[in-house]
């Protein structure tokens, strides 16, 4: 009977310690500022729990892997999900023609829904 205690609580305390999951992205405007340079309106949805478990940040990335902007976030949104914020002066080559948004969280890092968008 301990040893089954002792194997239940090894199963249980992981998911009680995580159960925020993965950030997703929820919905992404872009709006071009000047040649090759764009501005990110991205909302993130994350069951922020507080400082040890919050989604961290957001990335616009390129077909090929290459970060062209990152939006960190510096504090929990517990209150407020989803939440939505900008990024201006992303600068974007003119022969990429979609990025791919992922958000991170301080404990599953990436992995949650992407949204892959079209530049205008």
């Amino acid at each position: 009977m301990k040893l089954y205690l002792i194997s239940l609580l090894l199963i249980v305390i992981p998911l009680m310690e995580s159960h925020a999951g993965e950030a997703d992205v929820v919905a992404v405007k872009v709006v071009a500022q000047q040649e090759d340079t764009y501005r990110f309106d991205v909302t993130v949805s994350h069951q922020d729990e507080g400082w040890k478990h919050y989604a961290d940040k957001w990335d616009i990335v390129g077909p090929d892997g290459t970060v062209f902007g990152t939006r960190t976030l510096l504090h929990p949104h517990v209150d407020e999900q989803p939440f939505e914020r900008s990024l201006s002066g992303v600068k974007i080559p003119k022969d990429i023609q979609q990025i791919t948004v992922r958000a991170h969280d301080l404990v599953h890092q990436y992995g949650g829904k992407v949204m892959v968008v079209t530049l205008p």
